[in-house]
């Protein structure tokens, strides 16, 4: 494995504080799971852990011969080994001078490509967004619907792809907070996928808001001597519809459907060869009473032997439509390289 190489270990909040204690530092660390007084080294997803887990701790290591140099950019804190770079923000809505959660997300994302720009680290690879209440009204608007237009807009201004080449993301609804982004970035371009089962976030018409979610279903980067596959938060839509509104079963399983088809699309666009079965997943529950239902569909159409299955991690959430009940995303590597 070469010094520039990208990887990511999945473990317990418990080993979490002691790989941070290791030299070298890892690039970053990201918790899944409310952890009161967290470290300032722990980025974290501010929500509940469903089922018997514990908070998980996904610890991503970049350049090992190269030393993590610490830095804020506006809103921005980041972190970078001078191949990869990883940047939190977090902005509360109370505290800021913004109109609505619209203006707050612009501002954000404005920081986030001046980030890009100082660091020379200029190819955002996969961001999760954390939105607290999505699915209100946020004055005439929803809130998911402003944040859309205040990140297209940044992205526009930034001379950044909005549309085709936008890189692989998630945005979830949390109950309380601020605004909360993360994101990952290289040096080379990631090469986008699509789902050939869904029209692209990217062209959904205006029925869904004045601008479009800015999101690849997928991408696919090179990360040394392997490829990585960043799933974005994939749901029960088929075409730009929700299916099986109010059936949580059907809906997980149609779920799955377009995780079959996304990575088979990746494997067509890479020469790559990622298995559904092999994902490392968040899975996000609208409500939790759902999760054994949900658990028990991908036991069943996954296999419970699986990496999915073994290394999942379960959240409760709020998904970005108000009629969806499941979402889940995901990440990989495999062998080869996309640029010879």
């Amino acid at each position: 494995m070469t010094a520039s190489c990208l990887r990511v270990e999945r473990v317990s909040l418990v080993d979490g504080v002691r790989l941070a204690a290791r030299e070298p530092a890892p690039l970053a660390a990201l918790c899944y799971g409310q952890v009161p007084g967290a470290p300032p080294w722990l980025s974290t997803v501010d929500t509940r852990v469903l089922g018997a887990g514990d908070p998980v701790v996904d610890f991503w290591h970049g350049n090992t011969h190269a030393e993590i140099t610490v830095g804020s950019t506006g809103a921005v804190n980041w972190r970078s080994d001078g191949t990869w770079l990883w940047g939190s923000i977090e902005l509360d809505e109370t505290k800021a001078d913004a109109r609505d959660l619209g203006e707050l997300a612009e501002r954000a994302y404005r920081d986030l490509f001046r980030t890009l720009d100082a660091v020379r680290i200029p190819h955002l690879l996969r961001i999760w967004n954390y939105l607290p209440q999505i699915n209100a009204d946020g004055g005439g608007l929803e809130r998911y619907r402003q944040f859309n237009q205040g990140r297209q807009q940044a992205f526009v201004d930034a001379g950044q792809a909005a549309f085709d080449g936008a890189p692989a993301a998630c945005a979830l609804g949390v109950r309380e907070g601020g605004l909360c982004i993360r994101f990952l970035a290289g040096r080379q371009a990631p090469v986008p996928v699509e789902n050939p089962r869904q029209v692209s976030a990217y062209r959904y018409p205006d029925t869904y808001g004045p601008r479009a979610p800015t999101f690849s279903r997928a991408a696919l980067a090179d990360v040394g001597d392997e490829v990585a596959l960043f799933v974005s938060g994939t749901a029960s839509i088929v075409g730009h519809e929700t299916l099986h509104a109010g059936d949580v079963h059907a809906q997980t399983r149609e779920t799955l459907r377009n995780l079959d088809a996304l990575v088979a699309a990746a494997n067509a666009t890479g020469g790559t060869r990622f298995s559904v079965d092999a994902l490392d997943c968040v899975v996000y529950v609208r409500h939790p009473h759902d999760v054994a239902a949900v658990m028990s569909v991908i036991d069943e159409v996954v296999g419970a032997p699986s990496r999915f299955v073994r290394h999942a991690v379960v959240l409760q959430a709020d998904i970005c439509r108000s009629d969806l009940l499941v979402e889940i995303e995901a990440h990989a590597f495999a062998p080869g390289r996309l640029h010879a």
